[in-house]
């Protein structure tokens, strides 16, 4: 197959479970901080508020996807069987939604999930066939786990998948790149950085005007 444009169609923002605890000091064991991440966590998150800003620029919709888990721990299933502790659960500050960082407005679409994955047990596939959605440009964390689990199950479901390289965190530089590379076999094209992507946005409006 010859490559692919980096944007095929209606495409859709995906802000993958960038929550206030992205912007908070490491929570206590026990409150949260069950999850290890790479040291510069913080810096790329806000970087990633970079492309939340031009999709909003260019009216572009926006999912944000929001890992959120009942306090009596009744659904995290095998999710504390590896290196993760208790995180994202309903109870623990971190978990919200930083709106007042993000700029996630009512009219943006929101997506709340138990699994790794945007697409498992979540309406995402019935609200991306609403959009008429083709491409999805994914940020946010971690770049091996939810991230990376979405970017597989899109691909699956036949979407062009696309990951931004520098507002993605993993749970380490290794495990982020490893992931990075990991996507990209799937779909060649698909990593891109802040100002490739942005760039590319905002050339799909004039290119469409």
């Amino acid at each position: 197959m010859p490559r692919q444009p980096t944007l095929v169609g209606n495409t859709v923002l995906l802000v993958i479970d960038i929550q206030a605890s992205a912007f908070m000091p490491p929570a206590p064991e026990g409150q949260g901080g069950g999850i290890p991440h790479v040291d510069d966590y913080s810096d790329r998150m806000r970087r990633a508020l970079e492309v939340i800003e031009t999709a909003r620029e260019i009216d572009m919709p926006t999912v944000y996807i929001q890992e959120i888990h009942r306090k009596n721990n009744i659904d995290y299933g095998r999710e504390l069987d590896g290196s993760e502790g208790i995180h994202c659960r309903e109870d623990h500050p971190g978990t919200a939604m930083p709106m007042e960082i993000t700029g996630q407005r009512p009219e943006d679409y929101f997506v709340p999930k138990r699994r790794y994955s945007a697409f498992f047990g979540t309406d995402l596939e019935i609200l991306l066939k609403g959009l008429k959605a083709e491409t999805l440009i994914m940020i946010g964390g971690m770049t091996d786990v939810c991230v990376h689990y979405t970017f597989v199950d899109g691909h699956q479901h036949d979407y062009h998948c696309r990951v931004i390289a520098d507002s993605c965190g993993g749970t380490s530089e290794a495990a982020h790149q490893a992931s990075l590379n990991a996507m990209e076999y799937l779909q060649e094209g698909a990593v891109l950085s802040n100002e490739e992507i942005i760039a590319i946005m905002k050339d799909s409006v004039k290119a469409a005007a």
